[in-house]
């Protein structure tokens, strides 16, 4: 996306703020003259259409009336007179100034229209006397009825011409009004081009200084171990290309980084790897001694069961050196070392595992629950007075895996819990205290490195007993990273 960024050099931002200015000055003296251009236009038609009516009034008043006069006297014929055309072109006159004029004024000069109709009939009668040889003195009142009707005419256009004055007054206000307000924007857009200017001026100063500044930022950064600090690529043509070579020395350095931090991880998975397999001597030495005494004791069954059992326990703790097992051999793998356990303690001790066969096919980290069970005996149930149980639970729920073991052992002390956590928060790995177990610390780290996340054992603990959880993702078979050992 960087790349189709458009390249500016310092010149170019010259360029464009004096473009700018330009524009900015430019544009106003333009609306300024099509805003008179437009009043200078408005006024001369409101003049024209006031000479045209005033010419009208003259025509109306004085010809019409002389030449009905001169018909009825004799003195011209209807054709001679012309008198018909005079009224027909003072009709399409009106017509015409009332389509340009305003609604406002265009009234009197409606009714002038209309009256003009009525000064057009009392022609006809006129018309209709001089064919009849009707005598002059009764066509006299009939010149007097004209007379009024023109001198009516004349006084509708003399109205418009008022009402028109005003609105040219109003429009001539108007004018000044745009001449003042375009004179007060010419003194803001100056103003305006002289921020712009300002702030122009600043960015372009900003556009050089701030990517050096992040160049120093990003120097600095990456010298302080933060490999994955990047440059957002620059407009400035002359700082782009140190900019480009700048992130791809950082690119270089976190790969190589990367690559430390993933020998370190197997590194560290390599160290688990050996202390998962060291064996409990004390756990095979008593387990070797209970089926000793069974077999002494002529209990049979109770050496074969025993006897399963560690096998059991033993197969799934190698595993073929594999790092992933199906849950169902994770809870095989628990069953085994319980029922060793509870020959033991049988009296003190007291287990059940709800882990329900529809999950057995997925897959699970190794030696993840007997850790924790190991835990919640030597800890929890054996050293409380009467003993205790151990219960076992895991299930899907919204996509995750998740295990508890919940033991009614002693219990841990509020000091000992932080203690423990604080631990886990360290990721020391660590052999159990006293009884050559893996260990809570241990069975954190290894969730953390092989599912590679951030959430912890959840531990809750006191005079009730001791609950330990987590939840790790869903995984079959096929999701398993290919450099990770799987068992069938």
């Amino acid at each position: 996306m960087s790349r189709l960024k458009k390249e500016n050099s310092i010149l170019g931002q010259i360029s464009n703020l004096s473009h700018r200015l330009v524009l900015l000055l430019v544009v106003p003296i333009i609306i300024s003259l099509v805003l008179m251009l437009f009043y200078a236009v408005k006024y001369h038609n409101a003049i024209e259409r006031m000479e045209t009516a005033t010419q009208l009034q003259t025509i109306v008043k004085d010809q019409i009336p002389e030449s009905a006069w001169n018909i009825v006297s004799g003195r011209q014929t209807i054709q001679e007179s012309g008198i018909y055309s005079t009224i027909h072109s003072v009709n399409e006159s009106i017509d015409s100034i009332t389509t340009a004029a305003s609604e406002e004024n265009s009234l009197s000069l409606t009714v002038a229209r209309r009256t003009m109709q009525t000064l057009e009939n009392y022609v006809d009668r006129i018309r209709d006397n001089v064919e009849a040889k009707v005598p002059v003195v009764e066509s006299q009142a009939i010149i007097e009825e004209v007379r009024g009707v023109a001198s009516l005419v004349g006084s509708m256009l003399d109205e418009y011409i008022t009402m028109e004055i005003n609105s040219t007054a109003k429009l001539s206000l108007s004018l000044r009004i745009g001449v003042l307000f375009s004179a007060v924007a010419e003194v803001l857009i100056i103003l305006l081009a002289l921020w712009v200017r300002t702030r122009t001026v600043n960015a372009t100063a900003a556009a050089i200084r701030l990517p050096i500044e992040r160049l120093e930022e990003a120097a600095a950064s990456i010298a302080e171990g933060s490999f994955d600090t990047r440059i957002a690529d620059t407009n400035v043509t002359e700082l782009r290309n140190l900019t480009f070579q700048i992130n791809t020395m950082a690119d270089r350095l976190q790969d190589m980084m990367k690559k430390s931090n993933l020998d370190a991880r197997r590194l560290r998975k390599a160290e688990l790897r050996t202390l998962q397999a060291q064996i409990n001597p004390h756990f095979l030495y008593n387990t070797l001694d209970a089926i000793v005494w069974k077999a002494e004791a002529g209990e049979k069954d109770e050496v074969i069961h025993l006897t399963s059992a560690l096998s059991d326990f033993f197969r799934i703790s190698l595993s073929s050196g594999a790092d992933w097992i199906p849950i169902s051999q994770e809870k095989k793998h628990i069953e085994g070392y319980l029922k060793i356990q509870q020959t033991r303690y049988r009296d003190i001790m007291d287990y059940e595992i709800d882990i329900p066969d529809e999950i057995g096919d997925y897959y699970i980290l190794k030696l993840l629950l007997q850790p924790l069970v190991e835990n919640a005996l030597y800890h929890g149930v054996k050293i409380k007075r009467g003993g205790g149980s151990i219960r076992v639970c895991g299930k899907v729920q919204d996509g995750f895996l998740t295990f508890s073991v919940k033991d009614t052992g002693l219990g841990m002390s509020p000091e000992q819990l932080a203690d423990l956590k604080e631990r886990m928060k360290k990721g020391q790995p660590s052999v159990s205290e006293g009884n050559g177990g893996f260990g809570l610390v241990n069975v954190n780290m290894r969730i953390r490195l092989y599912y590679n996340q951030a959430d912890d054992l959840m531990i809750e603990s006191g005079p009730e007993g001791t609950t330990v959880s987590f939840k790790v993702p869903l995984r079959t078979r096929e999701e398993i990273y290919d450099n990770e050992s799987v068992s069938g």
